[in-house]
């Protein structure tokens, strides 16, 4: 390579086009997290007004919101599957702007993430429907949440529920992924060599 080609810029987009279903699963990514941080932001709120009984610490109130904020991120890098610069490093980055995302360095955070969240979601239904296991809910009383509005019911199904979808769509991403860059569409082509023609013989 010289140092021509090294100062050549690389191209926008170096795979095929995102197909449209991996497109709609990204985006809903961020979405089906969300729910679940509202809830423990709620949960604070909800204690320092005095509408919950109970109390936190700060160092858990710290953790559940940097718990959310963490998901949140995490959530959002989905995005960058499907996007340019999940593919092309943005040149705004020192040092590694407008290098090349290594494909290995992308897919496998990514599955590891899925595998996990999905096993996650997996441990929890099997203890709540085959093991029947049922943990007491640890805010709210009779006093000051009558109805258990934030600790059981309805609440925390629409709030974590969202979750389950979490580790599938993000595998199916994943995998759509690994298959529009492990084969890129701008691959260096040799030139063809020309065809010689001979004269006919007498």
């Amino acid at each position: 390579m010289t140092a021509a080609d090294a100062r050549t810029p690389a191209p926008a987009v170096l795979s095929r086009p995102v197909p449209r279903w991996a497109e709609s699963a990204a985006r809903a990514v961020p979405w089906c997290v969300l729910p679940s941080g509202l809830w423990r932001v709620a949960v604070i709120i909800g204690m320092a007004l005095g509408l919950l009984e109970g109390g936190t610490s700060i160092a858990e109130e710290t953790y559940m919101l940097a718990l959310t904020v963490v998901s949140e991120l995490l959530a959002l890098l989905t995005l960058g599957l499907v996007r340019p610069w999940g593919e092309i490093l943005p040149r705004r980055i020192p040092l590694v702007g407008g290098r090349r995302v290594p494909v290995a360095a992308a897919v496998v955070p990514a599955a590891l993430g899925a595998f996990a969240v999905t096993a996650a979601c997996v441990y929890f239904l099997l203890n709540t429907f085959v093991f029947h296991f049922h943990p007491e809910p640890m805010i709210g009383t009779d006093d000051k949440d009558p109805s258990g509005v934030m600790s059981t019911g309805w609440v925390l199904v629409v709030s974590y529920g969202p979750l389950l979808a979490w580790g599938p769509l993000l595998g199916a991403v994943t995998y759509s992924y690994y298959r529009r860059t492990h084969t890129p569409r701008t691959t260096a082509c040799r030139p063809a060599r020309p065809r010689r023609f001979t004269s006919p013989r007498p």
